[in-house]
């Protein structure tokens, strides 16, 4: 019998939306010889929903309103599988063997997920929860980065309580004109700001500290926007390597997401092969030094001077019709149904992995 995946979606982040259209292109690709696949959805309020009436052929979460007709849900772990028990009557409605977590930035992409999902010893997609944790936290990333000898941009971290710590002219003496500024802590471009003056400084300040309590100023690396794919456990490959070329001032948030002529995505980027083998081997590097495993999606900058510098690391990246993350893998050789496959594949071996160490250790 083929296993029951659990594609979680929806969430209290910023990017609930984009999980939508995540969510949908995962559901209609996945394997139905392999795998049933069944929806589960997390509002925008936190609360888990199960809607056992909606349509499970080829079918849109942004167009179709999922949580309308949902009933709240709460799961309970029974084994080797999970029941989706609903509130209202205490009624096992479905039940799951393995979870594919599509929930994009805070409270999905953070380790929070992560954790809920191991507590309740199951399979699920993506890094574990230390790679989950670390990763989102841009500032602790780029620390463990630089001390494995991988480039990073050079930066300030500010925290909300210490906002006036540097002064402006002090950050521009040392990183110069323009600098971006992210929360430290959010999902993929979100809140992050290009600054050219102080007033557009101090309103980035606002901005970011509306998302996280430590925000990062970072120079500004002109170039190329690339990206590349890491797929694997204690042997992870790295794809083709990807380039962004914005039609908007930087890759924002509406132009990853939202608008499919934000961006062209080039597959393969216009770089040379040395450039490409560097890039995909400290793709992987990076993914191992912070402990991620599943799969990731690793963005780098190489400025006009030739400085490559890695940007951050996605451990849940999109998987809507205009992401980079399945794209790559499609020009690498692995089509989308078959990337889906492999990832489940991946979260069942290491879950059987962990689960044999246990087992040893008592």
């Amino acid at each position: 019998m083929n296993k029951k995946v659990a594609i979680i979606f929806g969430g209290k982040s910023a990017e609930h939306e984009v999980s939508l259209k995540s969510a949908s292109n995962v559901f209609n690709a996945t394997d139905r010889e392999k795998f049933t696949p069944l929806l589960l959805g997390v509002d925008k309020s936190g609360k888990w929903c199960y809607n056992d009436k909606y349509p499970t052929d080829r079918m849109d979460l942004a167009r179709d309103d999922y949580f309308a007709e949902a009933t709240h849900v709460y799961l309970s772990a029974t084994g080797n599988s999970v029941n989706v028990i609903s509130r209202n009557g205490n009624k096992t409605m479905t039940s799951f063997d393995a979870a594919f977590p599509i929930i994009h930035g805070t409270f999905g992409e953070d380790g929070t997920l992560q954790g809920i999902l191991k507590s309740m010893n199951i399979p699920f997609v993506g890094p574990d929860v230390l790679g989950s944790a670390i990763a989102m936290d841009k500032d602790v990333t780029k620390r463990l980065l630089k001390s494995a000898g991988i480039p990073v941009a050079k930066s300030y971290t500010l925290y909300k309580h210490l906002s006036g710590e540097y002064s402006f002219r002090e950050i521009v003496s040392e990183l110069g004109l323009p600098m971006f500024i992210k929360p430290a802590n959010a999902g993929s471009s979100v809140g992050v700001s290009k600054v050219t003056d102080e007033p557009e400084y101090h309103a980035a300040l606002t901005t970011a500290f509306h998302f996280d309590n430590k925000i990062l100023v970072e120079e500004a690396v002109i170039g190329k926007e690339l990206e590349c794919g890491v797929l694997g456990n204690e042997r992870p490959q790295a794809s083709v390597v990807g380039e962004i070329m914005a039609t908007e001032e930087f890759y924002s948030y509406d132009a990853k997401y939202i608008h499919s002529d934000g961006a062209v995505l080039q597959v393969p980027a216009q770089i040379d092969a040395p450039m490409t083998d560097t890039i995909r081997n400290l793709a992987v590097k990076a993914c191992q030094t912070i402990g991620c495993e599943g799969m990731a999606r690793v963005d780098f900058l190489l400025s006009r001077e030739n400085k490559l510098v890695l940007n951050e690391i996605n451990t849940l990246p999109g998987f809507t019709e205009i992401s980079m993350y399945p794209k790559v893998w499609e020009a690498t050789g692995i089509t989308e149904t078959d990337l889906i496959t492999t990832l489940i594949s991946l979260a069942v071996q290491r879950h059987e992995r962990d689960a044999a160490l246990l087992t040893e250790g008592r």
